[in-house]
């Protein structure tokens, strides 16, 4: 049987039916396939909300605060996703305390916005104190599937069951005070305390897709599948579901693509998951223009 060093980064062969057994033939590969479904589930829910609520830049922010997160722990000898899931956790309480209300975009831009500034200077920090070299400072940056255990993917299935279970109970007025926060407001819904709910499940959503895409590339799964099946339909359960479907064909087709080649796995689901959003705005103009 061939070592996973003579596996991975061979190249595709002339058959496709080998190249699929192949995929499935190391057990990490299957913890990548299987940790790479669980966050592509989640973050095609949470980001469906992210699209709709105009909080991109917050998750953004987020995807940046897990960098030093992720480097904090290497340097601690910690845990990776412990640094990621700890420092998104408390960037989300920080944005939620310091950038104001939803209808203050001005403010919460501004403020979210120096929490970025602080949380890249911590990063740098952070690896300008490890003393050796930080060989793992691409994948924190740019995603890998190598190295993912089997309990790396039971603690994504429990993070992840938990923030969609949260969604999924308070997706209804969050849906509201999304739309109209003022209108939602005047009917009783706590708007406040939604959105600072939704901001932890954002970093949580953040932290997951971090172990997969890297710091770096989480737009690519937390924002362009979302915007891309929001494009395809205003329907809400319906764009969520194709939000989750995008999410998944492009964090699969990824991850096999990087595991017959030596790039990263967050620049294939990147590139795809673009591709995809391109094709529906072309589809789009082309429409318009008929």
């Amino acid at each position: 049987m061939p070592t996973i060093e003579a596996a991975v980064f061979q190249g595709l062969s002339w058959n496709p039916a080998e190249d699929l057994r192949e995929l499935f033939e190391f057990p990490f590969m299957i913890n990548a396939l299987a940790a790479g479904t669980i966050v592509a589930v989640m973050a095609g829910v949470t980001g469906w909300f992210v699209v709709l609520r105009r909080q991109t830049f917050a998750g953004h922010t987020l995807s940046v605060i897990a960098f030093p997160g992720a480097a904090a722990a290497s340097l601690l000898g910690l845990p990776v996703a412990l640094g990621y899931f700890g420092f998104c956790g408390i960037g989300a309480l920080a944005i939620a305390a310091f950038a104001g209300s939803q209808r203050d975009r001005g403010s919460e831009s501004a403020a979210i916005g120096a929490i970025q500034a602080l949380a890249l200077a911590v990063g740098f920090l952070c690896v300008s104190l490890y003393h050796g070299l930080l060989t793992g400072l691409n994948s924190l940056l740019f995603g890998t599937f190598l190295g993912i255990t089997h309990q790396q993917v039971v603690v994504l299935l429990v993070v992840a069951v938990a923030a969609v279970m949260l969604v999924g109970m308070a997706a209804r007025p969050l849906l509201f005070a999304s739309i109209d926060a003022d209108a939602a407001d005047a009917r009783g819904i706590p708007v406040r305390v939604l959105g600072i709910a939704f901001l932890v499940v954002l970093g949580l959503s953040v932290a997951e897709t971090s172990q997969i895409t890297g710091a770096l590339l989480v737009f690519s799964l937390l924002v362009t599948p979302a915007a891309t099946a929001q494009r395809l339909t205003l329907r809400p359960g319906l764009g969520v579901a194709l939000s989750v479907a995008i999410a998944l064909g492009v964090t699969w087709l990824g991850l096999a693509l990087a595991y017959f080649s030596n790039y990263p796995v967050g620049f294939y689901v990147t590139t795809l998951a673009f591709a995809a959003y391109l094709t529906v705005r072309l589809r789009d103009r082309r429409r318009r223009s008929d």
